[in-house]
């Protein structure tokens, strides 16, 4: 890990990603599609599944959404994941398989809404502490959609955090300039007195450097590459 000089002095705000950063799925997503597969009569493997839902998701538009108001972004989000998972299912030829799709996804769809899938990571709680008692506000800055504010109310993490900047909501996902300077402006603050913190080398690092926002990698996997501010964990930093 190197940690430049922007980590020698503390801001007035830090931003963390959500998923990945502040918390992840306790089983690969693959694995939970198979189990909720044959939940309603059809066999997927696992592993293709994943990959298949990967190559969709990346290759899926932005989660980001011109409007503003709130039930029309909710049914947005849905239909976006719902054209996530129907092409991830059509390309290892079992979407046809489901006598009815529409319920399958409904009931997973709310399943990422419980506490279920998730778990925090070790670090998390005691550095989100420790900053808070250090006098810093903390904000997420997520590209997730707005089962995210359930999410972090019920894994007891919504009360270190004083706002939330989700994509879908805001009209603009990482690493794009735009979400990065709305958040700012929720703080009263400029680019220099934040830091941002997550797991996407592009999308979070990089967003977030390119922003003019102090940014640090979390890469909890290794230290393998050549990055400036890496970090294995958030404790690191705290």
């Amino acid at each position: 890990m190197t940690l430049s000089s922007s980590a020698q002095n503390l801001p007035n705000v830090i931003f963390l990603d959500a998923m990945g950063t502040l918390f992840d799925l306790k089983s690969s997503v693959g694995e939970i599609y198979q189990e909720y597969a044959l939940k309603h009569g059809v066999k997927v493997d696992a592993k293709l599944l994943n990959s298949a839902f990967l190559r969709s998701f990346k290759s899926a538009p932005p989660l980001a959404f011109s409007t503003t108001e709130l039930e029309s972004i909710k049914q947005q989000e849905f239909a976006w994941w719902k054209n996530v998972v129907q092409i991830a299912l059509a390309q290892i030829g079992v979407l046809e398989n489901f006598s009815n799709f529409a319920d399958f996804f409904q009931d997973i769809y709310l399943y990422f809404a419980t506490k279920e899938p998730w778990y925090v990571f070790s670090d998390v709680i005691p550095t989100l502490q420790l900053w808070q008692q250090q006098g810093i506000q903390l904000g997420v800055i997520s590209n997730f959609d707005t089962r995210l504010i359930t999410v972090l109310k019920l894994l007891e993490l919504e009360q270190f955090f004083t706002s939330l900047t989700i994509s879908s909501a805001v009209g603009f996902a990482k690493p794009d300039q735009n979400i990065f300077e709305i958040a700012l402006k929720k703080h009263y603050i400029i680019a220099k007195q934040a830091w941002h913190i997550g797991d996407s080398l592009i999308e979070d690092y990089q967003g977030a450097k390119n922003a003019g926002i102090s940014s640090f990698w979390l890469n909890r996997d290794s230290s393998s590459l050549d990055i400036e501010d890496q970090l294995p964990n958030l404790s690191s930093l705290g």
